[in-house]
Order: structure tokens, then sequence, then C-alpha cells
């Protein structure tokens, strides 16, 4: 199979799972808030992540807002900011996204073939990013900021974020955030 056709299989597994009842902006708005970190709960961080303008993300949020997806608050740290949350009717639209059923696919990969597909993609990830000058994504898991060997004392956080210098707990850890940096770049 040739490289273009390749890419235009990674399209098309993207096209089918765009969820159905809401347009694939609104879609990608409500998937980012329910993984994004308390860091990235804004409408520029998604902008940025999805590589679109601040006043089309910030329509397609407002759109959302009136349609009850989601609510804003002011930030805890920054009052001049806010952050996004997620209601509990996008929780539950989001229980019958389409999405899962690609993630249940990569789910029934054989482990060797799951990691060398994550590999690959992370791979490409990598190439795009810098053809582009948009920026990666990722998990805090994976960062280069990440800070911390899980080992903590009770009630204190067992990791930490040296970008934002705040503390972040395991459960954080596989959220996204728009402040990633990967451990390694993947080269093409």
């Amino acid at each position: 199979m040739d490289s273009r056709a390749v890419a235009e299989l990674v399209l098309h597994l993207g096209r089918l799972a765009s969820g159905e009842g809401l347009t694939a902006a609104q879609w990608a708005v409500l998937r980012y808030f329910a993984r994004a970190n308390r860091f990235s709960r804004t409408p520029s961080a998604f902008a940025a992540i999805h590589g679109t303008t601040r006043g089309t993300a910030s329509q397609t949020i407002k759109n959302l807002e009136a349609q009850g997806y989601l609510t804003s608050e002011r930030s805890q740290t920054d009052k001049r900011s806010i952050q996004l949350i997620l209601t509990d009717k996008a929780r539950t639209v989001l229980k019958n996204d389409l999405f899962e059923t690609l993630v249940r696919a990569v789910d029934g990969l054989p482990s060797g073939i799951h990691a060398d597909f994550a590999k690959t993609l992370q791979r490409m990830l990598g190439h795009v990013v810098r053809e582009s000058g948009k920026p990666h994504f990722g998990t805090c898991a994976s960062c280069t900021y990440l800070e911390g060997d899980g080992c903590s004392e009770e009630g204190q956080a067992p990791y930490a974020c040296s970008f934002a210098g705040e503390p972040l707990f395991m459960e954080e850890l596989s959220e996204l955030c728009i402040n990633f940096v990967p451990e390694k770049i993947y080269n093409s």
C-alpha cells in the first residue's frame, strides 16, 4: 500500500469516528475538555492544540455553552481567564461517542502491534508537527516537564509539573496538557 493510501486510511478512520448529532468541531471541543488538565481547560489552549483560530474556537464553545454542554468558571489562579467545564449533559453524550469504537479497535490490537502502532503514529505526528509548525499535544505521563517518582508522603502529590511549578496527582497524568513537550521527539 502506498503512502497516500495509508494517509487516507488514517483520515477515513477519523471521519468515521467523528460522531453524530454534533458537528465535528463540537465533538472535538467536548472530547478535548473531557481529557484536558486544569492548566489546559481554556479556549486558547483548545485553539492552539487543534490548530484553529481563537475566534473559531470561541464561537464553537459559545454554541456548546448555549446548548448546555459546557459551563465557564473564572480560573482560581488567574482571575482574568476562564476554565471550561463539561456539564452532565456533555458527559452523557460522550458516553455514546462513536470515537469509543475507534478506542475499542485500538484496544483489540495485539500488545506488540499496539505498541508499534503507537510509536508509528507518534513519529508521523512529530513529522506533521515539525512541517506545519502546530504544537505537539500529549499527557503529563510522557512529558519532559514531569518530575517525581510516584512516591510521596500521605496527602502530598507524588509528581510535579516543572513548567507550571505545580503538584500533580496520579489521576492527572493521563490528561491532555497545553504545555506538553514530548520526552523524545520522534524523527521521520
